[in-house]
């Protein structure tokens, strides 16, 4: 009987030593997420870097970091280019491509369906089509951007409208068919409705209106605007990542877990239609990001959406920054729209993901 309690202080011990590897899960977890964070973060500050160096006139590093400040003294031809052409195309740049994965990495949780990208519910399609009619009537450029987002706004509440149902019931089933349903009817109106202002247009805005239409950081003045839409929908997003791992689950899963599912899916269509929205106004339809950009990572990473989340704006910004860079250089002087540069690199990559998941 005595070596029952000549064992205790083993067992005693038993427990923390058998808790070790689950306690250093989490951490592990999170120094690889903060490792992925900052390795997209360098990437991205290189490429913000030679997106002020590089281009049809030579700046060097140290004229482009003394251009950054305001007070960057004799208004030099490397500073002016800098300050006025390239920093904002750079910033304008990063802030869309953020904003495009971001959209996509939330409707893809939203829809559960990895092909969702930021124009399935129809959001681009409003805002090309309100933007085109304001060209075509020859409206200043700030009030194309402000034509792009009530159109935005207004096929966001079309979908709304016509979803109400799916979206604000009680039941616990999945709306996500009924959603990407409308979502895609709506966007397939407004292509038509394009169709007819392409049609329609004067030859001589209907080289803007392509170059618009494709993806043009070109007008971009002031980039503000969609840096504050990015940090909204990061801020919701971020603090949504534990609650959106669950919705991946279903609806009925995550509500019997307690998550308000339908507050959720509400504030996410919400959130990456404002995302959208922004990204649109600023830069144009640029395709592909939304829809690649969450992919890769989540084949790289995994689905944990709160690395997922911040990583996708991060590699977005990386990505436009990185197109807009190819497009002003591999035709100089003719520059290309930043939407063909996406296309191109995008359609590729996809087509092998597709091949990669392929069952054998």
């Amino acid at each position: 009987m005595r070596t029952v309690s000549s064992d205790e202080p083993r067992h005693a011990h038993a427990p923390p030593t058998s808790r070790a590897p689950g306690a250093a899960r989490p951490a592990m977890h999170a120094r690889r997420a903060v490792t992925i964070w900052c390795v997209l973060a360098l990437a991205s500050c290189a490429v913000f870097f030679a997106s002020l160096v590089i281009g049809s006139v030579p700046v060097s590093f140290t004229q482009a970091v003394h251009a950054l400040w305001p007070d960057a003294g004799p208004r030099e031809l490397a500073v002016e280019i800098v300050q006025t052409l390239r920093l904002p195309r750079a910033l304008g740049g990063f802030a869309c491509g953020a904003l495009l994965a971001l959209a996509g990495a939330l409707l893809q949780v939203l829809l559960r369906n990895p092909l969702a990208e930021p124009y399935v519910l129809g959001v681009s399609g409003g805002a090309a089509a309100f933007a085109l009619v304001a060209m075509i009537a020859g409206f200043a450029w700030w009030a194309v951007q402000a034509s792009a987002c009530a159109g935005a706004f207004v096929s966001i509440l079309l979908v709304l409208g016509l979803a109400r149902r799916e979206l604000w019931r009680g039941e616990p089933q999945d709306s996500s068919p009924r959603l990407l349903l409308t979502g895609a009817v709506t966007a397939a109106g407004w292509g038509a409705l394009i169709t007819l202002l392409l049609t329609l247009a004067p030859d001589a805005r209907l080289r803007s209106m392509l170059f618009w239409l494709t993806g043009d950081l070109d007008g971009i003045g002031r980039a503000w605007p969609a840096w504050i839409a990015l940090a909204l929908v990061l801020i919701f997003a971020v603090s949504a990542a534990p609650r959106l791992n669950v919705l991946l689950r279903g609806d009925a899963a995550a509500q019997a877990l307690g998550v308000p599912v339908l507050r959720l899916r509400l504030g996410v269509y919400l959130a990456a239609s404002l995302a959208a929205a922004a990204a649109v106004t600023t830069g144009g339809t640029i395709g592909f990001v939304g829809l690649v950009v969450p992919h890769v990572l989540r084949l790289a990473f995994g689905n944990d959406q709160r690395m997922l989340v911040p990583a996708a704006a991060l590699a977005g910004g990386l990505a436009v920054m990185a197109a807009d860079l190819a497009a002003r250089t591999l035709a100089a002087p003719t520059q290309l729209p930043v939407g063909v540069v996406t296309a191109l690199a995008g359609v590729p990559m996809f087509l092998w993901m597709l091949l990669r998941r392929r069952p054998t």
